[in-house]
């Protein structure tokens, strides 16, 4: 068991040990940050080999241990180390990851020097009071994931998801929708290698406009809209420019012609499979558990960072404004080097997100944690919101006197810092870093603790496709509709020809078709659009949905049975009232095409929601507290996690005050044992000196023929030190019952603590599921028609 204090699992960092540079050692006590810190920023300044890597693996996996999710953006590819933990700490975990090169440089074998890293780390960790129980812990408590954008070594990123609507919240700020279509607009024409100016390019302009006019509909785009978009788009000025003066059809096909040809490299393909861009799908696994996702961005060219980093950044402002304030530490986004993206001049894509993240984070509960090793290119009116800095050695004179004009600019700056900064900086050693924290009264220099990951170094391809291995998701092409097996069997029938004539009472639409129309052809079924509204008085529940229900029509048919139709979110914008032209259609039921079948048709469909639709929610009595009517167990347990670190933070903070006193009561006592001990011990070297003293006096004497008096006066003074010398014992005594009284106190506060722990831990609770069900008036049928659905080879193709 690890000899940490049990602080630890309560939101306190173990960062290492304050260092003194006089002596060269460390202060036996670990030295603990506040996770709730984080919230106002941390920057963390070094130059190479200074330990800033080792230090920000550290506050990643301090973070992961207390079920802090993080985004991870790694320029250097050597944060995929966080993966290489093995509480076994086996030669054989480590051989995999230890270099043949170095191996022959020693002149041992590859399974050697893996033995040599092993005991390297086991030494190393046990002089900073860690053992594998604490590895396992770390491992047990957060997914780690590496992402290789632009990739498949790792597992790959689908930018497709950064070109979605975003959500409502967003969609009313306009300053934080104008900011998205912004960046996203810079980092695609990026990509492409346009340098464009949002005011002068009319390039950034176009694609603004396309992105606004879609977004504000509630429609996505993906790159193939987009190109369509741009050689015909849905509008005709451009401020009080008609379309084709601004900019004529033929640049605009030229312009096409350039995103056509990035999204037809093979190359290209890369960025549009694996996991979505989605910022909540990355920081929880589907079961909720937090995840370290890490962007491993080291195989990607300048442009190509810029351009992911940007989508990254502002997907996760969109995230983050969809959640409710926090004062606890809810997710941090880490970025081990953001020389060239927050520089004091320029403004690339990367810039005004991140301004952004550092100004409104903090009542979200998004930390940042920024690095670099070039503190002479960093604009430092942006990070003058940072509350901690943490600074390692730094490479020249220039760096040393920048920093300063930062820090005198920022936040964090305290009296006396500056000034004192040069001599606290003098000849700072490795892995030695001062840390200024404004809720702290005075800066503090400390030595990073041993991390549990092993630090291999850079990632190779071969290596990150083992470590990878297995987790990556399987990439599938999905309908827009889940296909039922009424659907499969519709699919089977033969194709007819011509669209059938029917009367005018019997309304009909068409399924959008996607992609060629050889060997399509329109398959009939009923489709529904019905809002439903569910209501719970007595828990003060309600909740309105919009749902579309779709039933395959086959020959013959008289019956329908609801049970067979695929529920889902189909809205008039997605029905369209004119066939493609030369797609052949199947054969139509006779019921079908009397409009006196839909009227009972939509009675039954009335009757089967009211008796089968409901809205499942969650309910936690530990935590009092119901889900959102769209809210998933997932994310509900999410939820209940950010509420919990608040109310565990509230009680961390309780807890603290509470036990401070008993540990200063004890730890007095102690000092007081230890005092007398000394007293004691003094008494009795005392005592034992004026009894030799006193015998040999008695031996002379009795040599020298004097009174026998002086032997019995030697016997007292023997009885007196043998008195003296059981003090001492019983001073000892009383010492080690005040150390056991510390230790059942330590105890006493562990259990306390480990209960703590586990009521607040959202993803052992328990969940009680209740439905919220309709009544027959809230079904509203708004459309029953006759739906032709457009099928490919037997597949839905719409």
């Amino acid at each position: 068991m690890s000899d940490l204090p049990p602080y630890e699992k309560l939101g306190a960092f173990y960062l290492g040990r304050a260092y003194d540079p006089e002596t060269g050692e460390t202060a036996e006590a670990p030295l603990l940050y506040d996770s709730k810190d984080l919230v106002t920023h941390a920057v963390i300044v070094g130059m190479t080999g200074s330990g800033k890597t080792g230090l920000g693996v550290g506050i990643l996996e301090e973070a992961a241990m207390d079920g802090i999710p993080a985004l991870v953006i790694d320029p250097k590819g050597d944060l995929g180390n966080l993966l290489l933990t093995f509480p076994e700490l086996a030669p054989e975990d480590f051989e995999p990851w230890v270099g043949a090169e170095e191996a022959a440089k020693e002149g041992i074998s590859r399974g050697e020097l893996a033995a040599k890293k092993a005991e390297l780390w086991r030494g190393g960790l046990g002089k900073w009071n860690q053992g594998p129980d604490r590895i396992q812990r770390l491992k047990d408590k957060v997914e780690m994931t590496l992402y290789t954008p632009g990739s498949d070594a790792g597992v790959p990123v689908s930018i497709l998801a950064s070109f979605a609507a975003p959500p409502k919240e967003v969609l009313d700020d306009g300053d934080l929708l104008r900011d998205k279509i912004a960046g996203t607009a810079t980092s695609l024409l990026g990509l492409l290698g346009i340098d464009a100016d949002p005011i002068q390019s009319r390039e950034h302009i176009l694609l603004s406009n396309l992105l606004e006019t879609s977004w504000t509909e509630g429609k996505d785009l993906d790159l193939e809209g987009l190109i369509r978009g741009i050689q015909d788009p849905p509008f005709d000025k451009v401020g009080v420019f008609d379309l084709d003066s601004f900019f004529p059809a033929k640049d605009r096909f030229a312009l096409a012609m350039q995103v056509n040809n990035l999204l037809a490299s093979p190359g290209f393909s890369a960025w549009l499979e694996g996991e979505p861009l989605d910022v909540d799908r990355l920081l929880y696994t589907p079961e909720g558990k937090p995840r370290l996702a890490i962007f491993s961005i080291a195989h990607l060219g300048d442009q190509e960072r810029m351009f992911f980093v940007s989508l990254l950044l502002a997907q996760t402002l969109a995230w983050m404004r969809g959640k409710p304030g926090t004062t606890s530490l809810r997710a941090l986004l880490y970025m081990d080097e953001i020389f060239g993206f927050l520089p004091p001049v320029a403004e690339p894509p990367s810039k005004k997100p991140l301004l952004t993240l550092l100004k409104q984070a903090r009542a979200y509960g998004v930390g940042l944690v920024l690095a670099t090793q070039n503190p002479v290119d960093l604009d430092y009116k942006a990070l003058s919101n940072a509350g901690t800095w943490m600074i390692g050695r730094l490479q020249t004179e220039r760096d040393q006197r920048r920093l300063k004009e930062g820090l005198a600019a920022s936040a964090s700056a305290g009296e006396g810092q500056i000034e004192d900064l040069d001599e606290l900086l003098a000849g700072i050693d490795k892995r030695v870093f001062l840390m200024r924290n404004v809720h702290e009264e005075a800066p503090v220099l400390f030595h990073t603790r041993w991390v549990m990951s092993y630090l291999a170094g850079p990632l190779t391809r071969a290596q990150i496709k083992r470590l990878t291995e297995g987790s990556k998701p399987a990439v599938a092409e999905a309908a827009a509709v889940a296909e039922t097996p009424r659907e499969a069997e519709a699919a089977e029938d033969g194709a007819g020809g011509s669209r059938p004539m029917l009367p005018p009472e019997v309304e009909e639409v068409f399924l959008p078709l996607r992609g060629r129309r050889e060997n399509a052809v329109y398959r009939p079924a009923l489709v529904s659009l019905v809002d439903m509204a569910y209501t719970d008085r007595r828990r003060g529940l309600s909740h309105q949905e919009e749902i579309s229900v779709l039933l395959p029509l086959l020959p013959g048919d008289a019956v329908l049975d609801w049970e067979d139709a695929a529920v889902g979110q189909l809205g008039e914008n997605d029905l369209e009232r004119d066939p493609v032209e030369e797609v052949a259609f199947a054969e139509l039921a006779t019921d079908a095409a009397n409009a006196r079948s839909y009227r009972g048709w939509e009675r039954d469909l009335e009757d089967h929601l009211y008796r089968n639709r409901a809205v499942t929610l969650w309910k936690s009595p530990t935590f009092k507290a119901i889900s959102d009517p769209e809210e998933s167990e997932r994310d509900f347990r999410i939820r209940l996690g950010d509420q919990a670190r608040e109310q565990r933070d509230a009680e961390k903070d309780k807890l603290r005050k509470k036990y401070e006193t008993k540990f200063r009561r004890v730890e007095e006592r102690i000092r007081v044992a230890q005092q007398r001990i000394e007293r004691e011990e003094a008494q009795a070297r005392s005592h034992k000196m004026d009894t030799l003293v006193s015998v040999g006096e008695t031996v002379v004497g009795m040599l020298f023929g004097r009174r026998r008096r002086s032997l019995s006066t030697a016997g007292r003074r023997i009885g007196s030190a043998w008195r003296q010398h059981q003090d001492v014992g019983q001073a000892e005594d009383t010492l080690e019952a005040r150390q056991q009284e510390l230790k059942d106190l330590e105890a006493e506060l562990q259990r306390e603590l480990d209960a703590l722990d586990d009521a607040f831990d959202p993803q052992t609770v328990e969940l009680e599921p209740f439905d919220l069900r309709p009544r027959k008036t809230d079904v509203a049928v708004r459309l029953l028609a006759l739906a032709w659905a457009p099928y490919r080879d037997g597949q839905p193709a719409w």
